[in-house]
């Protein structure tokens, strides 16, 4: 074992730990079970073939789905969900899928974890109130303008002093190398919460063996509903496109192996079918952990060589909840709150919207349309809303067609269509076309085309048809 394995491990617990927790509570579930995630993403995904240093557990991005899950279908139906989802990944690898999530639309991904990140800030802001939320994405946005009314103060200072600490520390780099800034924020303020006993929600703990809860057979007959289908398909999809990407950003940080998509995808599949079993929350490969989100701490950032040292971050997760889980009741929601208003703000990709409005305004279309459906709906719907967008948009930026024309004096005009002449273009075509003089002989060639549709072919005929026959060439192509 090398020395910078073991510490990068250790780095990675430290900032894992209060992800998890936060992670639970915002997704309405005990705390532990966050942490049984951290733990199964460690000693299972960890050990298996795929990204040698990738980091898996609990994820932001997945809080959403997973609260609309509980809320719906209640936490007891949490696990044959997540069991249904890691089954779904491990068949998706064992076909070798994986490198086709490579393949979705980035401004739909990017829309999805923007849409996410809204939906987690505005949700968040009222934990670190203490107060209660509304329970759709347009009433959590609509009612923070009453917030500060019906929130607790003491709450609120401590959760926005959280953020600044978040925000403050990474700065500092020789700081920022000894205490990661999550556990710093996180810990400073369970401290003052101690110390004063000021009068604010904590974590409730519960412990380990009461909150894990294996689903039983009346669990599993609810896979025959629709409902629940669609969520385990959700969980499956969002949970692989967030690993993924996370591999391939990851892959930039070190000169290693490259990710296997395939077995990472199986990996994971391993590791949420366990978390399954366990009544525990889905797990993704985080990008926060891997690389701690460009800070100095991360399993790559820390130093970190081999597989090792993600095995071992599930060793420390382990240890520390067996050990030490009273610690967690002096951690105070707010602060917690706080942790997750700052990762959900680093999913809104606030600095490549610039550069997306300069160079391609309909990349940047899909993404706010994604982000904003989501919001108003729900993550399912949003994703299908984007996907849909971004097939209808690629369908139209392939359908050019150019009308060009020669005039050859007193031989007439000879008109070349070229391009992807399709039902999307067709009123373009068609205007192009009327507006050639009617008392001039016309050659229409159509050789330039590579695609022609039923549509258009037969708009081209009736444009001819209603022409004079006599100025009218018989129409050539060769596609």
């Amino acid at each position: 074992m090398r020395k910078a394995d073991l510490l990068a491990s250790f780095v990675v617990f430290l900032v894992a730990l209060p992800l998890c927790v936060g992670v639970a509570i915002a997704s309405g579930v005990p705390a532990e079970l966050g942490l049984v995630t951290g733990i199964v993403g460690g000693l299972v995904a960890g050990v298996m073939p795929g990204s040698s240093l990738q980091v898996s557990g609990p994820a932001a991005g997945l809080t959403v789905l997973v609260y609309e899950a509980v809320q719906s279908y209640g936490v007891q139906a949490l696990g044959v969900l997540v069991l249904g989802a890691g089954l779904v990944q491990l068949a998706l690898g064992a076909l070798r899928l994986g490198r086709w999530f490579r393949a979705v639309s980035v401004a739909v991904v990017q829309g999805m974890l923007a849409g996410i990140g809204l939906v987690l800030i505005a949700g968040q802001v009222y934990a670190m109130g203490d107060a209660a939320a509304p329970a759709s994405g347009v009433g959590k946005v609509a009612g923070l303008g009453s917030l500060v009314g019906d929130a607790d103060p003491v709450a609120l200072v401590i959760g926005g002093a959280t953020v600044v600490v978040l925000l403050l520390w990474p700065r500092w780099r020789r700081g920022a190398r000894l205490v990661p800034a999550p556990l710093l924020a996180v810990g400073l303020a369970s401290v003052v919460t101690g110390v004063f006993d000021l009068s604010v929600r904590r974590v409730e703990v519960r412990g380990l063996l009461d909150a894990v809860r294996p689903p039983g057979l009346e669990d599993f007959g609810r896979l025959t509903e629709v409902g629940v289908i669609g969520t385990v398909l959700a969980f499956a999809l969002i949970a692989s496109a967030e690993s993924l990407f996370s591999a391939a950003a990851v892959d930039r940080l070190h000169r290693g192996r490259r990710t296997d998509y395939d077995r990472e995808l199986i990996a994971q599949g391993a590791g949420n079918a366990v978390c399954g079993v366990l009544g525990a929350l889905p797990m993704t490969a985080v990008i926060v952990r891997s690389a701690a989100g460009g800070t100095p701490f991360g399993g790559v950032r820390a130093g970190a060589r081999t597989k090792v040292s993600r095995v071992l971050h599930g060793v420390w997760l382990l240890v520390f909840t067996a050990l030490l889980p009273g610690v967690l009741g002096v951690i105070p929601v707010a602060a917690l709150a706080g942790l997750l208003v700052h990762a959900g703000c680093k999913l809104v990709p606030v600095r490549e919207l610039g550069p997306l409005w300069r160079e391609h305004r309909g990349e940047l279309v899909v993404l706010v349309v994604t982000a904003v459906a989501i919001v108003v709906g729900n993550l399912f719907e949003g994703v299908l809303v984007g996907l849909a967008l971004a097939v209808a948009k690629t369908a139209w930026d392939i359908s050019h067609v150019h009308v060009e024309t020669e005039d050859r004096g007193d031989a007439g005009m000879v008109v070349r269509v070229v391009g992807h002449a399709t039902f999307l273009r067709l009123p373009k075509l068609l205007d192009a076309l009327e507006a050639l003089p009617h008392d001039r002989d016309v050659r229409l060639e159509l050789g330039g085309l590579r695609h022609l549709d039923h549509a258009c072919a037969a708009a081209l005929e009736g444009w001819a048809a209603g022409r004079d026959h006599e100025r009218v060439a018989t129409i050539s192509s060769t596609s």
